[in-house]
């Protein structure tokens, strides 16, 4: 075998070590084990009702706010490039959550209360789309919206939740810094297709931080 690909077996091999220590270990432990497979558990649940809550208020009215800094900003269609730093994010971050299981079980339960207090506040907080809203279409969410154009999920963020998230759970400095990163070319990108109030962005990581807090001391 050639010796690049000898390196390269060896390298895998590893890695693959190292990612099943990892799990074993964390397997072993009865409350992260609970912790996995409860919040697993929840997640499918609360995915399974979201389809019919985000139809439930694409039906309702509610006022246009006067969002002074997003009237400054002509809309463009930049979902491709939403969604490129969304999925292409999600899975490096995915990969580490595998690498490291803690981080993959604290963004799980900050994700469901994240989720939850996101369906609470929608539901209090009923808001029209903003003047010039250009429809954010991704196939593979659509699941979650029941495959409709859901247009009235506004505050909070849910595309800048996602990704302040990873800023969050993420433990390396260089992750940390390109979650930021992320987080602020989608915030931005959101504005220029006009398919969020400021509000609703500069809100994610206020509330959002908090959640985390709370998540970190309650799970150890």
């Amino acid at each position: 075998m050639h010796p690049e690909g000898e390196t390269k077996n060896i390298v895998a091999r590893a890695i693959a070590i190292a990612l099943k220590q990892n799990w074993k270990q964390t397997w072993g432990s009865l409350n992260h084990r609970l912790l996995i497979i409860i919040g697993s558990v929840l997640m499918v649940m609360i995915s399974c009702m979201l389809p019919t809550f985000f139809n439930s208020i694409q039906k309702r009215t509610g006022p246009v706010l006067n969002d002074w800094l997003l009237a400054a900003v002509p809309p463009v269609n930049v979902s491709w490039a939403i969604f490129t730093v969304i999925w292409g994010w999600g899975l490096y971050a995915l990969w580490r959550g595998i690498e490291k299981p803690t981080i993959y079980i604290t963004y799980l339960w900050t994700f469901i209360f994240v989720t939850m207090l996101r369906v609470l506040a929608i539901s209090l907080i009923p808001l029209d789309p903003p003047a010039g809203l250009v429809e954010l279409k991704d196939p593979l969410t659509g699941v979650f919206y029941g495959q409709n154009v859901v247009t009235k999920d506004l505050f909070f963020s849910g595309h800048t939740s996602i990704l302040f998230l990873t800023v969050l759970c993420l433990e390396k400095k260089r992750d940390k810094i390109l979650a930021g990163c992320a987080t602020f070319v989608v915030a931005c990108l959101l504005m220029v297709q006009h398919v969020h109030y400021t509000i609703d962005i500069i809100a994610a990581p206020v509330i959002i931080y908090p959640v985390y807090r709370l998540v970190k001391y309650l799970i150890g």
